[in-house]
C-alpha cells in the first residue's frame, strides 16, 4: 500500500506534514480545489497547479450522471480524462444527492433519485458509489454517507449517522473486493453525529473499529455558524487517529480554514474561491473585495499587492473590475485564479508557521491584517 501520513511538525493541536500517495505528495494542510465535473471552472488543469494545488477534487454524482463514470473509464480514467496526473480526491455523492436531486427516496439499501439534468432514474448505493469511484480512478475514496440536515434533532441525527455507519460497512467491503485500484489507494470514512458530541464520538468510535486510511468530518459548513462548527472540532478532533489524515469537508472561508488548522485539521475542499471569482468577490490579505463596486473602476493598484498571481501582476482593479461588469468571460477566469492562488498561498504559510512553532503569531497577525479593512488612498 503506498498511500500513508508523515506527521513532521506540531505546534499545539496543528500540524504539518505530507501525505503519500501513488500520484505524488500532499503537502499538508492542504486545500483542494474543487474539480465538480472534471473541471475547476474557469481555470485550464496546468495554471490549478501553478497556484500551488497538490489535488483536486472531483464529484461522483456529477460524473456518474455526465459523461457517466463508464465513459471516463473508457477513455482512461480521470485524470487522463482531464489532464491532471497528480492526486485526486472524489465524494461519493451523497451529498449531491440530498442537495440537487429529484424526488429523492432514502432506504436502507441507498438512495433512488431522479436526475437534475433529465429526470432520469437513479440508485446510489454504497457499493455502486465505490464502483463509480473506482472507474474513474480516484486515489481518495470517500465513503458513501447521509450527509444529515441541518437543523436536526437528536433523535433524527443519531438514526441518520448510525445508517451512515452502516453505509461504511458496505463502503469498506466493496473497496475492498479485490480490485487493483484498493490496491495502491485509499478510502476515507466520514464522521457524522451533527451537532451532539456523544453522536460524534460514536461516530468516530464506529469508523475506527472497521479501520479506513483517513477519517473526514462532514455534516459541518451547512448553516451551523463558525462558533457551532469550532465547538463541534474542539469535542470531535480528540477522537480522530493521530497517525491518518484528518478531513474536514466542504470548509471553506479564510478563517474557518485557519481556526481548523488550529485544531489539527489537515485537509480542505470549498467551492468558495472559485464560485466567488466568478461573482466578482476576490479574496485578499485584507478582507474580501467585490469587483463589481465602483470604486475599483478607477484604481490602477493591483487586488492584493502581495500577491504573485497573473491577475495581480499584469492587471489593475480597474481592468479587472471592467471585465466583471461587462460580463467578460475574462473576468472570471482572472479572479478565480488569483481566488485560489490567496487559498493555497494561506495553506503555505500556515504550513511554514506551524514548522517554525508560530502559528498562534501567524493567527493573530492574520485577524489584524483582516480587519484593517482594504480601502486606502490610491496613489
Amino acid at each position: 500500500m503506498t498511500f500513508n501520513m508523515d506527521v513532521t511538525e506540531t505546534d499545539g493541536e496543528a500540524r504539518t506534514g505530507v501525505i503519500n500517495t501513488v500520484r505524488g505528495e500532499i503537502r499538508t494542510p492542504a486545500f483542494m480545489p474543487v474539480g465538480t465535473a472534471a473541471t475547476v471552472k474557469a481555470m485550464k488543469p496546468e495554471t490549478v497547479r501553478e497556484t500551488g494545488a497538490d489535488i483536486l477534487l472531483g464529484n461522483t454524482y456529477h460524473l456518474m450522471l455526465r459523461p457517466t463514470a463508464e465513459r471516463i473509464a473508457k477513455l482512461g480514467g480521470l485524470h487522463q480524462f482531464m489532464n491532471w496526473d497528480r492526486p485526486i480526491l472524489t465524494d461519493s455523492g451523497g451529498f449531491q444527492v440530498m442537495s440537487l436531486a429529484q424526488l429523492r427516496k432514502i432506504t436502507e439499501e441507498g438512495v433512488s433519485f431522479q436526475s437534475h439534468i433529465d429526470g432520469s432514474k437513479h440508485m446510489l448505493s454504497p457499493e455502486r458509489s465505490m464502483e463509480i469511484q473506482r472507474l474513474l480512478g480516484s486515489n481518495i475514496v470517500m465513503a458513501f454517507d447521509e450527509c444529515t440536515p441541518y437543523p436536526a434533532t437528536e433523535k433524527e441525527t443519531e438514526e441518520s449517522m448510525l445508517l451512515s455507519m452502516r453505509w461504511a460497512k458496505r463502503s469498506y467491503d466493496a473497496f475492498h473486493n479485490g480490485s487493483d485500484h484498493a490496491k495502491d489507494n485509499a478510502l476515507f470514512g466520514i464522521v457524522q453525529g451533527g451537532v451532539f458530541e456523544n453522536l460524534r464520538a460514536q461516530s468516530a468510535a464506529a469508523l475506527k473499529e472497521i479501520d479506513f486510511h483517513g477519517y473526514a468530518i462532514g455534516g459541518l459548513a451547512v448553516g451551523e455558524g463558525q462558533d457551532v462548527m469550532f465547538e463541534v472540532l474542539d469535542f470531535t478532533m480528540p477522537h480522530m487517529p493521530h497517525d491518518k489524515p484528518r478531513y474536514l469537508m466542504g470548509v471553506g472561508k479564510p478563517d474557518d480554514i485557519v481556526g481548523a488548522v488550529e485544531r489539527g485539521i489537515d485537509m480542505f475542499d470549498c467551492v468558495m474561491p472559485s464560485r466567488s471569482g466568478r461573482t466578482g468577490q476576490a479574496f485578499t490579505r485584507r478582507g474580501t473585495l467585490n469587483m463589481k463596486n465602483a470604486r475599483h473602476t478607477d484604481d490602477p493598484r493591483p487586488m492584493d499587492s502581495e500577491c504573485n498571481c497573473s491577475a495581480c501582476q499584469s492587471y489593475s482593479r480597474a481592468y479587472i473590475s471592467h471585465l466583471i461588469r461587462s460580463g467578460e468571460i475574462l473576468g472570471p477566469m482572472l479572479l478565480t485564479e488569483h481566488n485560489l492562488t490567496y487559498y493555497q498561498d494561506l495553506m503555505a504559510v500556515l504550513r511554514g508557521a506551524i514548522s517554525q512553532k508560530k502559528l498562534s503569531d501567524f493567527v493573530e497577525k492574520f485577524h489584524e491584517t483582516r480587519a484593517l479593512g482594504d480601502i486606502e488612498p490610491i496613489d
